[in-house]
């Protein structure tokens, strides 16, 4: 029996998407310390991050029955100019789309595509414990790579963050990184079987 697709389409997040995607981030700020943040954004704050991140670095969403239900980010890891090939990611999922694949599918495309586009080295922070976030890390090629101690404070207590990486080869002197662009993607998600 062939396993069903966990999505009907990985496409390039827009502005347009923001709502939805400030809905699924929501309970995660509200409820829970995955993340740091103490509000959850607006759809208009949301907005001006896609738009901050893009072309630079790939924005994705995730659609079933024409529902976004995840997304997943690549942004910028620190500001001088040496760290422009390393990245950090970000991944989401309505409270109704886990242990589907879907976040496995997501980061596949999310990966191919920033190592189409010449990044190096990918990091994703975990606030500890999560291990159904340090599961997909890892099927996904991530290795733990150091824990912050007590870096974030919410909900009554210190929580550690987990930094997990992985690596992408390159010969020499790397080039510029490239921009997303549509066909960046489609070659990504060719690369990944979506």
């Amino acid at each position: 029996m062939m396993k069903k697709n966990p999505v009907d389409t990985i496409r390039a997040a827009t502005v347009a998407d923001a709502g939805a995607i400030a809905e699924i981030y929501a309970p995660y700020v509200r409820d829970t310390a995955i993340s740091f943040e103490l509000v959850p954004p607006t759809e208009s704050e949301m907005a001006a991050r896609i738009a901050k991140v893009l072309p630079a670095y790939p924005w994705l969403v995730a659609e079933s029955e024409g529902r976004i239900v995840g997304y997943a980010y690549g942004s910028q890891f620190a500001e001088r100019a040496a760290y422009r090939w390393s990245v950090t990611v970000g991944i989401y999922l309505a409270g109704d789309a886990h242990r589907r694949g879907l976040g496995r599918a997501l980061y596949a495309v999310l990966l191919a595509a920033l190592r189409l586009q010449g990044y190096h080295a990918v990091f994703g922070g975990i606030t500890l414990p999560n291990a159904a976030s340090v599961g997909l890390h890892e099927a996904s090629g991530f290795a733990p790579v150091g824990i912050y101690g007590q870096a974030g404070y919410k909900f009554g207590r210190w929580h550690d963050v987990g930094w997990w990486g992985l690596r992408f080869p390159v010969d020499g002197a790397p080039d510029e990184p490239l921009p997303v662009t549509p066909l960046l993607l489609d070659e990504a998600k060719r690369m990944a079987g979506t």
